[in-house]
Protein backbone atom coordinates (compact mmCIF):
# COMPACT_ATOMS: atom_id res chain seq x y z
CA UNK A 1 0.00 0.00 0.00
CA UNK A 2 0.98 3.58 -0.64
CA UNK A 3 2.17 5.94 1.94
CA UNK A 4 -0.93 6.84 3.83
CA UNK A 5 0.08 11.08 3.25
CA UNK A 6 0.05 10.61 -0.36
CA UNK A 7 -3.08 8.28 -0.43
CA UNK A 8 -4.55 11.50 1.33
CA UNK A 9 -3.78 13.69 -1.42
CA UNK A 10 -5.07 11.63 -4.25
CA UNK A 11 -8.43 11.47 -2.19
CA UNK A 12 -8.37 15.18 -1.37
CA UNK A 13 -8.64 15.26 -5.84
CA UNK A 14 -10.71 12.91 -6.09
CA UNK A 15 -12.81 9.63 -5.37
CA UNK A 16 -10.56 6.77 -4.03
CA UNK A 17 -10.79 3.09 -4.12
CA UNK A 18 -7.37 1.72 -2.86
CA UNK A 19 -6.75 -2.74 -2.84
CA UNK A 20 -6.25 -2.77 1.12
CA UNK A 21 -3.90 -6.12 1.20
CA UNK A 22 -0.06 -5.94 0.86
CA UNK A 23 0.66 -8.93 0.79
CA UNK A 24 -1.30 -10.43 -1.25
CA UNK A 25 -1.84 -9.22 -5.26
CA UNK A 26 -5.37 -7.54 -6.46
CA UNK A 27 -7.05 -10.64 -7.91
CA UNK A 28 -8.00 -10.60 -11.60
CA UNK A 29 -11.55 -10.66 -11.11
CA UNK A 30 -11.48 -7.57 -8.66
CA UNK A 31 -9.52 -5.46 -11.03
CA UNK A 32 -12.15 -6.21 -13.75
CA UNK A 33 -15.17 -5.02 -11.87
CA UNK A 34 -13.22 -1.96 -10.43
CA UNK A 35 -11.78 -0.60 -13.43
CA UNK A 36 -14.87 -0.69 -15.63
CA UNK A 37 -15.99 2.59 -14.41
CA UNK A 38 -12.74 4.42 -13.40
CA UNK A 39 -10.79 7.58 -15.14
CA UNK A 40 -7.69 6.80 -13.93
CA UNK A 41 -6.05 3.97 -12.02
CA UNK A 42 -2.64 3.85 -9.87
CA UNK A 43 -0.57 0.50 -10.98
CA UNK A 44 2.46 -1.75 -9.52
CA UNK A 45 4.52 -3.95 -11.26
CA UNK A 46 1.97 -6.91 -9.94
CA UNK A 47 -1.07 -5.68 -11.93
CA UNK A 48 -0.93 -6.55 -15.62
CA UNK A 49 -3.20 -4.48 -17.69
CA UNK A 50 -3.67 -6.10 -20.46
CA UNK A 51 -5.77 -5.49 -23.85
CA UNK A 52 -8.57 -7.48 -22.21
CA UNK A 53 -8.69 -5.09 -19.59
CA UNK A 54 -8.43 -1.81 -21.04
CA UNK A 55 -11.43 -2.66 -22.91
CA UNK A 56 -13.47 -3.59 -19.93
CA UNK A 57 -12.69 0.28 -19.01
CA UNK A 58 -14.11 2.94 -21.38
CA UNK A 59 -13.86 5.97 -18.79
CA UNK A 60 -10.15 5.32 -18.40
CA UNK A 61 -7.39 8.22 -19.28
CA UNK A 62 -4.42 7.07 -17.17
CA UNK A 63 -2.22 4.27 -15.83
CA UNK A 64 0.31 5.54 -14.03
CA UNK A 65 2.69 3.05 -13.32
CA UNK A 66 4.39 3.33 -10.11
CA UNK A 67 7.82 1.40 -12.12
CA UNK A 68 10.14 2.30 -14.28
CA UNK A 69 9.25 -0.64 -16.13
CA UNK A 70 5.72 -1.08 -17.57
CA UNK A 71 6.26 -4.70 -19.32
CA UNK A 72 2.48 -5.29 -17.16
CA UNK A 73 0.79 -2.77 -19.65
CA UNK A 74 -0.14 -3.35 -23.05
CA UNK A 75 0.98 -0.05 -23.84
CA UNK A 76 -0.27 -0.43 -27.79
CA UNK A 77 -3.70 -1.18 -26.72
CA UNK A 78 -3.74 2.20 -24.62
CA UNK A 79 -2.15 3.71 -27.43
CA UNK A 80 -5.10 2.63 -29.84
CA UNK A 81 -8.02 3.59 -27.09
CA UNK A 82 -6.41 6.58 -26.26
CA UNK A 83 -5.01 6.33 -22.49
CA UNK A 84 -1.72 7.55 -21.31
CA UNK A 85 0.16 5.24 -19.74
CA UNK A 86 3.12 7.22 -17.56
CA UNK A 87 5.93 5.94 -14.69
CA UNK A 88 8.64 7.04 -12.58
CA UNK A 89 11.87 7.13 -14.27
CA UNK A 90 15.13 8.74 -12.41
CA UNK A 91 14.01 8.50 -8.50
CA UNK A 92 15.15 4.99 -8.48
CA UNK A 93 18.29 5.40 -10.83
CA UNK A 94 21.03 5.51 -7.67
CA UNK A 95 19.44 3.02 -5.19
CA UNK A 96 19.10 0.33 -7.90
CA UNK A 97 22.54 0.96 -8.64
CA UNK A 98 23.10 0.56 -5.38
CA UNK A 99 21.37 -2.95 -5.01
CA UNK A 100 23.18 -4.11 -7.85
CA UNK A 101 26.93 -3.52 -7.04
CA UNK A 102 25.63 -5.05 -3.45
CA UNK A 103 24.13 -8.16 -5.25
CA UNK A 104 27.67 -7.68 -7.19
CA UNK A 105 29.45 -8.07 -4.13
CA UNK A 106 27.57 -10.69 -2.45
CA UNK A 107 27.99 -13.14 -5.00
CA UNK A 108 31.61 -12.85 -5.53
CA UNK A 109 32.75 -12.98 -2.29
CA UNK A 110 29.89 -15.45 -1.09
CA UNK A 111 28.79 -13.54 1.39
CA UNK A 112 25.21 -14.91 2.25
CA UNK A 113 26.98 -18.76 2.30
CA UNK A 114 29.70 -17.55 4.77
CA UNK A 115 27.04 -15.49 7.05
CA UNK A 116 25.38 -19.21 7.00
CA UNK A 117 28.25 -21.13 7.51
CA UNK A 118 28.76 -19.18 10.81
CA UNK A 119 25.22 -19.13 12.12
CA UNK A 120 24.89 -23.21 11.17
CA UNK A 121 28.41 -23.54 13.76
CA UNK A 122 30.38 -24.91 10.71
CA UNK A 123 33.32 -21.95 11.71
CA UNK A 124 35.92 -24.09 13.77
CA UNK A 125 38.97 -22.81 12.56
CA UNK A 126 40.51 -20.46 10.15
CA UNK A 127 41.65 -21.98 6.83
CA UNK A 128 43.63 -20.55 3.85
CA UNK A 129 41.06 -21.44 1.12
CA UNK A 130 37.89 -21.25 3.41
CA UNK A 131 35.03 -19.57 1.28
CA UNK A 132 37.27 -17.79 -0.93
CA UNK A 133 35.47 -15.94 -3.86
CA UNK A 134 36.16 -13.91 -6.79
CA UNK A 135 38.00 -10.22 -6.72
CA UNK A 136 36.06 -7.38 -8.03
CA UNK A 137 38.11 -4.59 -8.07
CA UNK A 138 40.43 -4.36 -11.37
CA UNK A 139 38.03 -7.11 -12.88
CA UNK A 140 36.05 -6.28 -15.74
CA UNK A 141 32.27 -6.03 -16.08
CA UNK A 142 30.52 -5.80 -18.56
CA UNK A 143 26.85 -3.72 -18.73
CA UNK A 144 23.92 -4.62 -20.63
CA UNK A 145 21.70 -2.16 -20.92
CA UNK A 146 23.54 1.89 -20.74
CA UNK A 147 20.69 3.61 -19.50
CA UNK A 148 20.01 5.53 -16.35
CA UNK A 149 21.04 2.79 -14.38
CA UNK A 150 23.26 1.46 -16.41
CA UNK A 151 25.14 4.22 -16.25
CA UNK A 152 25.29 4.73 -12.27
CA UNK A 153 26.97 1.23 -11.95
CA UNK A 154 29.50 1.83 -14.44
CA UNK A 155 30.34 5.15 -12.03
CA UNK A 156 30.25 2.69 -9.12
CA UNK A 157 32.86 0.18 -10.89
CA UNK A 158 35.07 3.09 -12.05
CA UNK A 159 35.59 3.66 -8.39
CA UNK A 160 36.81 -0.30 -8.04
CA UNK A 161 39.00 0.94 -11.32
CA UNK A 162 37.17 -1.98 -13.06
CA UNK A 163 37.38 -2.37 -16.81
CA UNK A 164 33.99 -1.53 -18.45
CA UNK A 165 32.40 -2.67 -21.38
CA UNK A 166 28.95 -2.23 -22.56
CA UNK A 167 26.34 -3.40 -24.80
CA UNK A 168 23.65 -1.16 -25.97
CA UNK A 169 21.27 -0.43 -28.62
CA UNK A 170 23.76 2.32 -29.97
CA UNK A 171 27.03 3.63 -28.69
CA UNK A 172 26.81 6.17 -25.61
CA UNK A 173 30.28 8.58 -26.37
CA UNK A 174 29.57 10.51 -23.36
CA UNK A 175 29.69 7.74 -20.98
CA UNK A 176 32.78 5.83 -23.05
CA UNK A 177 34.43 9.21 -21.96
CA UNK A 178 33.24 9.82 -18.92
CA UNK A 179 33.70 5.99 -17.41
CA UNK A 180 36.41 4.82 -19.94
CA UNK A 181 34.02 2.48 -20.94
CA UNK A 182 34.13 0.36 -24.39
CA UNK A 183 30.92 -0.67 -26.26
CA UNK A 184 30.89 -3.79 -27.95
CA UNK A 185 28.76 -6.95 -29.23
CA UNK A 186 27.29 -8.84 -26.50
CA UNK A 187 28.94 -12.29 -27.51
CA UNK A 188 32.48 -10.20 -27.11
CA UNK A 189 30.89 -8.74 -23.40
CA UNK A 190 30.10 -12.16 -22.32
CA UNK A 191 33.62 -13.52 -23.33
CA UNK A 192 35.54 -10.86 -21.64
CA UNK A 193 33.80 -10.26 -18.23
CA UNK A 194 34.19 -10.79 -15.21
CA UNK A 195 30.80 -9.76 -14.32
CA UNK A 196 27.83 -9.45 -16.55
CA UNK A 197 25.16 -7.19 -15.26
CA UNK A 198 21.81 -6.82 -16.79
CA UNK A 199 20.25 -3.53 -16.89
CA UNK A 200 17.84 -3.62 -20.18
CA UNK A 201 14.22 -3.04 -20.45
CA UNK A 202 12.09 -5.99 -20.80
CA UNK A 203 11.02 -6.23 -24.38
CA UNK A 204 10.13 -9.10 -26.95
CA UNK A 205 13.34 -8.53 -28.40
CA UNK A 206 15.09 -8.81 -24.64
CA UNK A 207 13.32 -11.92 -23.73
CA UNK A 208 15.48 -14.87 -22.88
CA UNK A 209 18.38 -12.76 -24.48
CA UNK A 210 20.68 -14.39 -22.31
CA UNK A 211 20.16 -18.41 -22.60
CA UNK A 212 22.02 -21.45 -23.11
CA UNK A 213 24.44 -20.35 -25.93
CA UNK A 214 24.83 -16.83 -24.20
CA UNK A 215 25.85 -18.46 -20.92
CA UNK A 216 28.35 -20.72 -22.66
CA UNK A 217 30.42 -17.80 -24.08
CA UNK A 218 30.84 -16.49 -20.47
CA UNK A 219 33.99 -17.64 -18.62
CA UNK A 220 33.92 -20.21 -15.91
CA UNK A 221 35.16 -17.73 -13.52
CA UNK A 222 32.33 -15.63 -14.35
CA UNK A 223 29.33 -13.83 -12.66
CA UNK A 224 25.79 -13.13 -14.00
CA UNK A 225 23.94 -10.49 -11.83
CA UNK A 226 20.19 -9.66 -13.09
CA UNK A 227 18.41 -6.77 -11.47
CA UNK A 228 16.07 -5.88 -14.35
CA UNK A 229 13.44 -8.38 -15.03
CA UNK A 230 13.25 -11.79 -14.79
CA UNK A 231 12.82 -12.86 -18.57
CA UNK A 232 15.76 -11.82 -19.75
CA UNK A 233 17.41 -14.66 -18.56
CA UNK A 234 16.24 -18.21 -19.13
CA UNK A 235 16.34 -19.26 -16.16
CA UNK A 236 16.28 -23.60 -16.72
CA UNK A 237 19.54 -22.37 -19.17
CA UNK A 238 21.12 -20.47 -16.05
CA UNK A 239 20.41 -23.40 -13.57
CA UNK A 240 22.05 -26.24 -16.02
CA UNK A 241 25.13 -23.61 -16.43
CA UNK A 242 25.63 -23.17 -12.66
CA UNK A 243 24.98 -26.92 -12.18
CA UNK A 244 27.11 -27.88 -14.77
CA UNK A 245 30.02 -25.23 -13.41
CA UNK A 246 29.82 -23.51 -16.78
CA UNK A 247 29.87 -19.89 -14.67
CA UNK A 248 30.83 -19.30 -11.59
CA UNK A 249 27.58 -17.86 -10.08
CA UNK A 250 24.65 -15.54 -10.37
CA UNK A 251 22.64 -13.02 -8.13
CA UNK A 252 18.92 -12.35 -9.46
CA UNK A 253 16.55 -9.52 -7.75
CA UNK A 254 14.01 -10.61 -10.49
CA UNK A 255 12.57 -13.77 -11.73
CA UNK A 256 10.26 -14.90 -14.28
CA UNK A 257 7.27 -15.78 -11.71
CA UNK A 258 7.04 -13.17 -9.17
CA UNK A 259 7.28 -14.41 -6.39
CA UNK A 260 9.44 -17.50 -7.22
CA UNK A 261 8.03 -20.50 -6.35
CA UNK A 262 9.92 -22.26 -3.07
CA UNK A 263 10.42 -25.52 -4.80
CA UNK A 264 12.39 -23.48 -7.88
CA UNK A 265 15.74 -25.31 -8.30
CA UNK A 266 17.61 -21.84 -8.97
CA UNK A 267 16.83 -21.41 -5.21
CA UNK A 268 18.42 -24.84 -4.09
CA UNK A 269 21.75 -24.16 -5.43
CA UNK A 270 24.43 -22.44 -2.70
CA UNK A 271 26.01 -20.21 -5.76
CA UNK A 272 22.88 -18.35 -6.65
CA UNK A 273 22.12 -15.28 -4.54
CA UNK A 274 18.40 -14.38 -4.35
CA UNK A 275 16.44 -11.34 -3.47
CA UNK A 276 12.80 -10.51 -3.90
CA UNK A 277 12.97 -7.44 -6.29
CA UNK A 278 14.31 -5.68 -4.14
CA UNK A 279 16.00 -2.94 -6.47
CA UNK A 280 14.69 0.63 -5.34
CA UNK A 281 13.48 -0.51 -2.25
CA UNK A 282 14.67 2.12 0.38
CA UNK A 283 12.28 4.49 2.33
CA UNK A 284 13.63 7.23 0.42
CA UNK A 285 13.23 5.95 -3.14
CA UNK A 286 9.72 4.29 -2.39
CA UNK A 287 7.99 7.26 -1.09
CA UNK A 288 9.20 9.44 -4.30
CA UNK A 289 7.95 6.50 -7.21
CA UNK A 290 5.25 6.62 -5.18
CA UNK A 291 4.76 10.67 -5.18
CA UNK A 292 5.83 10.67 -8.84
CA UNK A 293 2.93 8.57 -9.69
CA UNK A 294 0.44 10.29 -7.71
CA UNK A 295 1.45 13.43 -9.26
CA UNK A 296 1.16 12.05 -13.10
CA UNK A 297 -2.42 10.47 -12.27
CA UNK A 298 -3.48 13.76 -11.16
CA UNK A 299 -2.10 16.08 -13.56
CA UNK A 300 -3.89 13.81 -16.66
CA UNK A 301 -7.28 13.92 -14.41
CA UNK A 302 -7.41 17.48 -13.85
CA UNK A 303 -6.39 17.50 -17.76
CA UNK A 304 -2.83 18.55 -17.27
CA UNK A 305 0.34 16.70 -19.05
CA UNK A 306 2.03 14.88 -17.04
CA UNK A 307 6.01 14.65 -17.13
CA UNK A 308 6.80 11.08 -17.68
CA UNK A 309 4.66 9.71 -20.50
CA UNK A 310 5.52 6.33 -22.33
CA UNK A 311 3.30 6.86 -25.13
CA UNK A 312 2.93 10.73 -25.41
CA UNK A 313 1.61 10.76 -28.57
CA UNK A 314 -1.76 10.25 -26.75
CA UNK A 315 -0.83 13.64 -25.95
CA UNK A 316 -0.52 14.83 -29.30
CA UNK A 317 -3.14 13.68 -31.28
CA UNK A 318 -5.53 14.93 -28.40
CA UNK A 319 -3.75 18.25 -29.36
CA UNK A 320 -4.91 18.32 -32.97
CA UNK A 321 -8.98 17.71 -32.31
Amino acid sequence: MLPEDILETIANECELKVWPKEDIPVPRKVLEKEIQDVDGVLTLLTENIDAELIEKAPKLKIISNMAVGYNNIDVEEATKKGVLVTNTPGILTETTADLTFALLMMTARRLEEASQFLRQGKWKTWSPMLLTGQDIYGATIGIIGMGRIGEAVAKRAKGFDMKILYYNRSPKPDVEEKYAAQFCELEDLLAESDYVCILTPYTPETHNLIGKRELTLMKKTGILINTARGGIVDEKALYEALVNQEIYAAGLDVFEEEPIPLDHPLLKLPNCITLPHIGSATIKTRRGMAQLAAENLLQRLKGGQPPHCVNPHVLKLESKK
